[in-house]
């Protein structure tokens, strides 16, 4: 999966506006255009597609950690210049309020099985000996499941019309 493929997702699923992400940037000090976010949003083919690099990312996702559970009084959070599917899914975590019961439920929302020690297993520092990277199915998984739980009447929308 693309970064620019995961912001268009969090977009839908949470019917964030352009004004809304414009936001979610500021509220991790980053300031970004509509012309912008408009570009990350667009298709590959679109001859306007920017790519949204991994740092971006990061800022959003901090930026919507921020959002959801509140900025912490001094401290900066700086955004990681390498992202994994593994960090994605910890912020989406966090930003979220999730345990990881509540993930295998957004999991099993579209009947993908993992037990709770391959969740674990992706939370877990990469030189530890049980860490295993967080695939692109697993991660698109759950973020379907996110789509099931929070916007359950574009289930009936193929995916390619969001």
């Amino acid at each position: 999966m693309t970064n620019n493929d995961i912001l268009r997702r969090i977009r839908f699923i949470f019917n964030f506006s352009d004004s809304k992400m414009i936001a979610l940037f500021a509220l991790a000090d980053h300031r970004v255009t509509r012309e912008e976010i408009s570009n990350w949003l667009k298709k590959d083919a679109d001859p306007a597609y920017q790519e949204c690099h991994d740092s971006l990312l990061a800022i959003f996702l901090n930026g919507l950690i921020n959002d959801n559970r509140g900025k912490k009084k001094g401290v900066w959070s700086i955004p990681e210049k390498r992202l994994t599917n593994n960090v994605i899914l910890r912020k989406l975590k966090i930003a979220l309020t999730m345990k990881d019961e509540d993930i295998l439920e957004i999991l099993n929302l579209v009947d993908f099985q993992l037990s709770r020690h391959e969740l674990s297993a992706f939370f877990r520092k990469p030189d530890h000996k049980h860490y295993r990277p967080c695939k692109d199915q697993v991660l698109r998984n759950f973020l379907n499941g996110l789509r099931c739980k929070y916007r359950p009447e574009s289930i009936s929308v193929s995916p390619g019309k969001e």
